[in-house]
């Protein structure tokens, strides 16, 4: 890995070389890499945990003067309880995952010695814009490593005011921080021990270059941003080059009055308080109205006992002021339609009754809970609490989102905990991949004959040759 500063065409170029000598590196070279760095990082713990104090230290005197968000806070933080072992435990579950390079998945006899085969292959070269978490780059490494394709890293804090209308406040921010540098400074000596080729991952340190690296479409294949709406969406409208990403995590959960109540309340606990900064945490709670007074009030007090703020529309609200003691009823808050379209990334809930007609079918309350997701949710993450199968199947064939979960926590929706080893992010769009992306995301394929000298021309017409297209069996 090197650190560079390098002009953006030279980075891609150099990225777009080395990715060529990583597609030819056994399985073997990619795995003894992903070791390598393993071992670095664990060695190199203290000095990395010593950078990202002082970082911060200088991001916490920024959110006190409110110029930097909580959220970005908090995922600056690699001290936090378990993120230090889940980075390093998952370049060990990537390493221990199949190789997902050369995997042929279509087989065809097409002619006596002619043979097609789809074989999947590293995408190239990844360029991968993120902002604050430190995490990102032995992640986005170990992937990229391991599927044999190149990365370029640029890493920024941005501080607030962060308006959208402003380019150069979505190009500037802090520059990369002490805990970037001590991480590619590890990384960079472990991959000098190995086949991996330096240039293989790059992480920028130049300023202002963003702009510059979007236009260099001829060596970067895939742009991958992790981080705020406003930078996803500058980065979709300012380059040529194919964007993987979601703008917002605007996740909901639909609570049916069959739910059981144990469970939901975990759920809901789960799923909003468990990491309130995180893209999986869930925003939006449905009720159908049955449940207002069965369910409802379990969950609106545990949440607000471990310091949630919910903002409810009027029905819920009415029904939660009925149960709860006068103390807790008086931090409810009134809902305006807009916090059913906001991504919160803080403890608070946006809560919303589902009203069906009077003697509708469940099945018609289901269908309203479903418009408003697929009106309202960013198609990161939603899920249904019930136990009726039909509805959950329903639910499931509804929802357009990438995740779409029955009787779970919408903080499941992370690759880890898919088994993917790690992530470099999560995709909302409706393509090759989607959802939690880990290894096979970031391979596509090709096309691959054999022959043995026969040409289009001898097939076809009346004295031609015929096919035979026959399916043969996978290795």
């Amino acid at each position: 890995m090197s650190l560079t500063d390098s002009s953006p065409g030279q980075i891609a170029k150099a990225a777009s070389l080395a990715s060529t000598s990583l597609a030819t590196l056994s399985s073997n070279d990619r795995n003894d890499a992903l070791i390598a760095i393993h071992q670095s990082l664990s060695q190199a713990k203290d000095t990395i945990l010593a950078a990202n104090a002082k970082d911060l230290e200088l991001a916490s005197e920024a959110a006190a003067d409110g110029r930097l968000s909580q959220s970005v806070l908090k995922r600056l933080d690699l001290g936090r309880p378990g993120k230090w072992e889940d980075m390093l435990q998952g370049i060990l579950d990537v390493r221990d995952l199949p190789d997902p390079v050369g995997k042929v998945t279509l087989k065809k006899l097409l002619d006596d010695g002619l043979i097609l085969e789809r074989v999947s292959c590293p995408i190239g070269v990844l360029l991968i814009i993120f902002e604050a978490r430190s995490e990102v780059i032995a992640n986005i490494a170990a992937l990229a490593i391991k599927s044999a394709n190149a990365a370029i890293l640029k890493g920024r804090i941005f501080f607030l005011p962060y308006p959208a209308e402003e380019t150069k406040n979505l190009l500037g921010g802090k520059e990369s921080t002490a805990s970037f540098h001590a991480i590619s400074i590890a990384i960079s000596r472990a991959l000098t021990t190995t086949a991996v080729p330096n240039a293989a991952i790059q992480l920028v340190t130049a300023r202002d270059v963003v702009a510059s690296l979007l236009e260099c479409d001829k060596h970067i294949d895939l742009v991958i941003p992790r981080g705020s709406n406003e930078l996803v969406s500058y980065i979709k409208s300012n380059t040529r080059i194919p964007v993987l990403g979601h703008a917002d995590g605007l996740c909901t959960i639909y609570l049916h009055f069959d739910a059981d109540l144990e469970s939901s309340v975990r759920i809901l606990l789960d799923s909003k308080l468990g990491y309130p900064a995180a893209c999986n945490s869930v925003e939006t709670l449905l009720v159908h109205e049955a449940a207002l007074d069965t369910h409802l009030p379990a969950i609106a007090s545990g949440l607000l006992e471990q310091g949630c703020s919910l903002r409810c529309d009027s029905t819920s609200k009415a029904a939660l002021q009925r149960s709860l003691t006068v103390e807790k009823a008086a931090l409810l808050q009134d809902s305006v339609d807009a916090d059913y379209d906001t991504e919160f990334l803080s403890p608070i809930l946006a809560i919303k009754t589902v009203v069906p007609p009077a003697g509708a079918s469940d099945d018609i309350a289901l269908s309203l809970a479903i418009a408003h997701i697929n009106s309202h949710s960013s198609h990161h993450t939603d899920a249904i609490l019930t136990s009726s199968t039909p509805l959950a199947a329903k639910f499931k064939a509804s929802v357009g989102s990438a995740c779409v979960f029955v009787n779970t926590s919408t903080r499941m929706a992370d690759g880890m905990r898919f088994g993917f080893g790690t992530e470099v992010g999560i995709s909302t769009n409706k393509i090759h991949a989607r959802g939690p992306v880990g290894l096979e995301g970031l391979c596509i394929y090709k096309y691959v004959i054999t022959g043995r000298g026969q040409t289009a021309g001898d097939y076809g017409g009346v004295d031609g040759k015929k096919w035979k297209h026959e399916d043969l069996a996978l290795p």
